[in-house]
């Protein structure tokens, strides 16, 4: 079963000490693209819930925010950088005097600076705060996955409404191409008589090996029975249970590779414009790819 790449959850965990709120949001990346947003003080629980989230995810950019609070609810302590504060008002003293502006720098300018307040590091021991943060990200995850699903269900029919049309179109192309070498045959003789007019009696087995040559040159068997191949094992990767978006983007271009030879090698108007409306059918195929995880 497929699923999407993108995706959001966000739950908020009460247990034992601590209260976890987690927010996830996923979309669309090529590999796996973690950002982490973690409360002050939790960084030591940051490797362990990397690898919690690599264990789930496959692809995708996973942004991440985690706010731990003690169940007691007691705010948390606030300092100030008094090194930071003394800098930051002598800078904005120089630039008064350097300006002439009427007033002196505010408290409120001073501290929208930035860096003069800090919150103090709760310093929790990580062993007692991660046993509920990671009840909280399993849960947010479960959530996430839920609805990658949900989207990767929607994004399965289109997909396999997409392959039977590809798959139709390639049973006409392998039709036209069986009746290739008496097609080619016709043609040639049909051009020989009209340039030759009657002046030179034709010689039919000549005409034959010379067909047969051209339909060799035109064989396309080969490339109809990869593409084949590829598209059943399209429809296996997307029924199997692991993350398969990376192994549906080779097949596509194998396909592409197929038709475009196809293209190239068949002489038959027909069977030419059918390539043409698979290829444009391939590129929707891709588009929709994108989102797989």
């Amino acid at each position: 079963m497929i699923r999407s790449m993108t995706g959001c959850a966000a739950l908020t965990f009460a247990g034992g000490e601590f209260t976890v709120a987690v927010d996830i949001r996923a979309v669309n990346s090529r590999n796996l693209d973690l950002f982490l947003r973690l409360s002050p003080g939790d960084a030591a629980i940051e490797e362990r819930i990397r690898a919690l989230i690599a264990g789930r995810l496959a692809r995708g950019r996973i942004e991440v925010k985690i706010q731990v609070t003690a169940a007691g609810g007691d705010a948390a302590a606030v300092e100030v950088d008094l090194v930071r504060a003394r800098a930051l008002m002598a800078a904005l003293t120089r630039l008064r005097e350097e300006f002439a502006f009427p007033a002196e720098p505010s408290l409120e300018l001073l501290v929208g600076c930035g860096g003069v307040l800090k919150t103090a590091e709760a310093g929790a021991d990580p062993e007692r705060v991660w046993p509920a943060a990671e009840k909280a990200l399993i849960q947010a995850l479960d959530e996430l996955e839920a609805m990658r699903r949900r989207e990767g269900e929607h994004l399965a029919r289109d997909l396999h409404a997409r392959l039977a049309s590809v798959e139709a179109a390639l049973q006409e192309i392998a039709a036209r191409a069986a009746g290739l070498t008496a097609l080619i045959q016709q043609r040639l003789s049909e051009r020989m008589a009209l340039l030759l007019r009657g002046t030179v009696e034709i010689d039919p087995v000549r005409l034959a090996q010379e067909a047969a040559f051209l339909a060799d040159r035109a064989d396309i068997s080969e490339e109809i029975v990869r593409a084949g191949s590829h598209l059943r094992q399209f429809r296996d990767i997307m029924a199997a249970p692991e993350a398969g978006g990376r192994k549906l983007n080779f097949l596509l271009q194998e396909l592409n590779r197929e038709f475009n030879t196809m293209g190239s090698k068949i002489g038959d108007a027909d069977a030419a414009h059918r390539v043409v409306a698979v290829k444009s059918e391939l590129e929707k195929i891709r588009e929709q790819v994108q989102n797989v995880e």
